[in-house]
């Protein structure tokens, strides 16, 4: 049981993270809806190692998904909303995974 509700937290956090629309951020330079990815499932979110891996995903999926804003202050504004983005994705990840910790915890 603890092992399949630490299992269905972690596809929840992929599943959240891997379906982020990113429309126009910055520009109308997008004309559609694109979906940029981190997983997740992989990371301890709590540790330092997990927040630092995190972070440098995260930098890597807004470098890629920027790479059109060929602006400098385009792109930047791109990059700070992804990041932004997907700061607010992962506080919801975190938020379930305590929860699923507490739950957890309590049927000990």
């Amino acid at each position: 049981m603890k092992i399949n509700l630490v299992a269905h937290v972690a596809g929840v956090a992929t599943l959240a993270l891997a379906a982020l629309p990113f429309a126009a951020l910055a520009t109308g330079a997008h004309a559609a809806p694109v979906q940029a990815s981190v997983q997740v499932a992989d990371l301890n979110l709590f540790s330092d190692a997990g927040e630092a891996e995190f972070n440098q995903r995260v930098n890597a999926a807004a470098r890629d998904f920027c790479r059109a804003d060929r602006a400098l202050g385009q792109n930047d504004a791109c990059r700070i909303g992804v990041r932004k983005e997907l700061a607010e994705k992962v506080a919801q990840v975190k938020q379930s995974q305590l929860a699923a910790r507490a739950q957890t915890l309590a049927t000990r």
